[in-house]
């Protein structure tokens, strides 16, 4: 190995470490592009029918996304702040339902015991220490949510500049292949995330319909979680369930298996019938890639890495595509 090899791998280690002391600040840089993408989507499509520029088409449609937010929130926040009431007034009924259930079932009962001696006085002190990290926390993350969302703004007010940085940082031999991969993957992520955005909302609109048919108890909070959950692909609508089938057991056993029946069928819709009609044209990604990313990106970065995981293996399939496929793999 000569000076020069050890020298660059030297850099890449240095890099690499750089990297992770900064991956947070990485992660809402990465979390900014994607809003961006999605900002830039309806943006274009705004500026296609009328002949106008870029900052007033980006103030139309950011102003129409808060005016669409207060309508909705003002016909469904009412709603959700009575469910929520509800719930938790539902809650203790539930907990002694869940009791009586287990107090049948010898290994459930063997597994409430265990709670109840785990949930005693002296180890149950500590939680106020954890809930002022978790305050602690929730504050840094608003914090990083709102830097996240200007940085958005800012990115989608001229993404050409931005293009026109990244391509100056290129070596000029492989400029025109750094063109290809960012024009390939703004329309992977956001095709993705338009595809990903109408399913959510069919999940949600049909979740709430099927629940209040079966006349299950909080069918609207149920139902907005199915859909939000829908944006984490394998994990998010089996956790999403949890909810609707607990209100369920408050009204029946029988009505438990209505409720997983009609999530069963719609989350199988979703996700082997809609989604994939959506993203014919833009990324298939395997379940196992998916599942993957979301437990390695979870592992390492919490609830953000998550719910960024699927974004990231949209653009690193497209880049894995283009420079390990193409550029190196065919010509090999």
């Amino acid at each position: 190995m000569n000076g020069r090899t050890l020298l660059g791998l030297l850099a890449l280690v240095v890099l690499g470490l750089v990297a992770w002391e900064l991956r947070w600040v990485l992660l809402v840089l990465f979390g900014a592009v994607v809003v961006a993408v999605a900002l830039d989507v309806p943006v274009s499509l705004l500026r296609r029918v009328l002949p106008l520029q870029r900052p007033l088409a980006l103030l139309i449609v950011v102003a129409g996304l808060v005016l669409l937010g207060w309508n909705l929130g003002g016909v469904l926040l009412p709603d959700l702040i009575a469910q929520a009431q509800e719930f938790t007034r539902l809650a203790p009924i539930l907990l002694q339902r869940l009791s009586h259930f287990a107090t049948e079932v010898p290994a459930l009962n063997s597994i409430e015991r265990q709670i109840t001696t785990f949930a005693s006085w002296d180890k149950l002190q500590p939680l106020g220490s954890q809930l002022l990290g978790f305050a602690g926390g929730a504050a840094n993350s608003t914090i990083q949510l709102l830097l996240m969302v200007l940085l958005a703004i800012l990115l989608a007010l001229d993404p050409r500049s931005h293009q026109r940085l990244v391509l100056a940082a290129t070596p000029k031999t492989y400029r025109p292949l750094m063109a290809d991969l960012l024009r390939d993957c703004r329309e992977a992520l956001g095709g993705w995330l338009a595809g990903m955005t109408i399913s959510a909302s069919s999940v949600f609109l049909f979740t709430w319909a099927g629940l209040a048919a079966l006349k299950v108890p909080l069918a609207l909070l149920s139902a907005l979680v199915c859909g939000l959950l829908t944006f984490v692909p394998t994990i998010g609508p089996t956790v999403a369930t949890l909810l609707p089938l607990a209100m369920a057991l408050l009204v029946s056993p029988a009505k438990v298996v209505q409720v997983l029946v009609l999530r069963m069928a719609l989350q199988n819709g979703e996700a082997f019938l809609l989604t994939p009609i959506l993203l014919s044209r833009t990324v298939n990604l395997l379940p196992t890639v998916a599942l993957m990313s979301q437990l390695c990106l979870g592992a390492l970065l919490g609830l953000p890495g998550v719910l960024l995981a699927l974004p990231g293996v949209v653009v690193l399939q497209v880049i894995a595509q283009k420079v390990l496929v193409e550029e190196i793999m065919d010509n090999w």
